[in-house]
Parts: structure tokens; C-alpha cells; sequence
């Protein structure tokens, strides 16, 4: 037995798809180009071998989200991250904030940041330049028309340059799209041990 997950935690659940994923096993020539490129590069995830059933789209979406969540230059790696994080939150995205709070924590080797916004949300106590990001990424994720001229004095005044103002820009507006994409293919759900 499972349930759907509803709380934000770093403990990344398991995504249950509502369709098959494609097999690598039996796989078509143009499945197995489209899934040579991977976002990070690791295993593939049933999310990616689901997207597989749409090889053209899967061929575009990868190098996509490669190029704004892993290029080098501009925003750090974990600031990018905090801008997924912020997004996945707005958009209730279990399964995204866990998979880049979980990335955000090792990358910084440290949790407390994670830790804090799952506890605290919108509240939550962090250094000016984070607060600035996910303040920012979040209104952005609420509705882009929030994120005002003083939302981008704050991002400058947290030391942030135009480059890593668009590289945030880029990471909420990708998570915005694949927060959605997540919930509608499938969903976050806790295994339930069975006596």
C-alpha cells in the first residue's frame, strides 16, 4: 500500500508515474538517442524514461535543463537550486523540492538552509543573499507580475550581477514547467510497510 506525500522533506520519495516508462530493454533507436543525454547526469529516472515516450520533446527538454541548472558561470550551482527549491514549493511539487534540497545540502554540505525553509517557509531566517533568491524565484513561481522593481534592487544589493539574475529567472521559470509536468505524469508516494 502507498499514499501520496504532501510535507516538503529532503528524503526524496519514490515517483510513481501514471503511464509505463519506456524499457531501455526494448527501447527504439530514437528513445535511446533521446535518453543519452540525462540532467544530471545519473541513472535514468523513471520520470526521464516516462518522458521518453515523447522522443522529440525529451530531445530538447535535456540539454535544456542541463544548460540551466549545470553551466558553468553566472549563478552558483547552489544558488540555482534555491530557485528550483523556491519554485517546487509554490507549485506544492513534493518530489522537486526533495530531489533539489537534497542536491542543495550536499553541494553546500550543509542542510541548514533546506531545513529551515521546510520548516519555516516564507519565514524562514536566511542570509540576505539567499533571502533575496528565494524571495525573488518564489514570486516569480506565485505570479511573475509580484516580482517587482524592489525584488531586483534587493537581488543587486545581495550582490547578485545581471547574469545571475537570469540564471534564477531561468531556474524558476524551468521548474515552473517541470513542477507541472511532474504533477500530471504522476505522483510523490511513501511506501507503507505491510504487517
Amino acid at each position: 500500500m502507498s499514499r501520496v506525500i504532501h510535507k516538503f522533506t529532503r528524503n526524496v520519495p519514490h515517483w510513481q508515474p501514471r503511464v509505463v516508462p519506456v524499457d531501455l530493454a526494448t527501447a527504439t533507436p530514437e528513445q535511446l538517442e533521446a535518453l543519452q543525454v540525462t540532467p544530471s547526469n545519473t541513472k535514468v529516472s523513471d520520470y526521464v524514461l516516462t518522458l521518453a515516450h515523447d522522443v522529440e520533446s525529451l530531445k530538447v527538454r535535456s540539454p535544456l535543463f542541463n544548460a540551466i541548472m549545470y553551466d558553468p558561470g553566472g549563478m552558483s550551482r547552489a544558488e540555482r537550486e534555491l530557485g528550483a527549491i523556491a519554485a517546487s514549493m509554490v507549485n506544492r511539487c513534493v518530489y522537486c523540492a526533495a530531489v533539489h534540497a537534497d542536491r542543495h545540502a550536499k553541494i553546500e554540505k550543509d542542510d541548514s538552509v533546506t531545513d529551515e525553509l521546510f520548516a519555516k517557509g516564507e519565514k524562514a531566517d536566511l542570509s540576505p543573499r539567499n533571502r533575496a533568491i528565494f524571495d525573488f524565484a518564489r514570486k516569480l513561481s506565485e505570479a511573475p507580475s509580484q516580482a517587482a522593481p524592489e525584488d531586483m534592487a534587493a537581488l543587486r544589493a545581495a550582490g547578485l550581477n545581471e547574469e545571475e539574475i537570469l540564471d534564477l529567472i531561468l531556474s524558476a521559470a524551468l521548474f515552473g514547467w517541470a513542477n507541472r509536468l511532474m504533477h500530471v505524469l504522476g505522483d510523490p508516494v511513501r511506501q507503507e510497510e505491510t504487517a
